[in-house]
């Protein structure tokens, strides 16, 4: 194999990546991107499913009026827009705090070949 085939864009060795990957502070990354992306991934369509559920099963219940023509269905939908606006800005948040300083870390090491 040539060089060329043993490197990666931005001209970084295979085997660089292989080490980044096999480090602590990534195997955290990836501890800490999962530890929040894999439960809230699973309550938001535990919630997603309820408002389903619902919407066949309890159509009585989601068409409950809680004031003027406004009904339980309605509300329980805008909060499904309201919930991922919350995960959302909760990822960032992880994202910015957890995530993005030890990536970058990361990269430096990767950039300036110490990994």
């Amino acid at each position: 194999m040539s060089t060329t085939d043993d490197r990666r864009a931005g001209g970084i060795p295979v085997a660089t990546y292989e080490s980044v990957q096999k480090s602590p502070d990534f195997q955290q990354l990836r501890r800490s991107y999962r530890g929040f992306a894999f439960p809230m991934t699973v309550a938001f369509l535990a919630w997603y499913m309820l408002y389903v559920l619902l919407s066949i099963f309890a159509p009585e219940f989601m068409a409950t009026e809680v004031f003027g023509s406004i009904n339980v269905g309605i509300l329980l939908g805008l909060g499904q827009f309201a919930s991922t606006a919350l995960i959302t800005w909760l990822y960032v948040r992880h994202a910015n705090r957890s995530l993005d300083p030890l990536a970058e870390q990361l990269r430096h090491e990767i950039e300036e070949g110490r990994a």
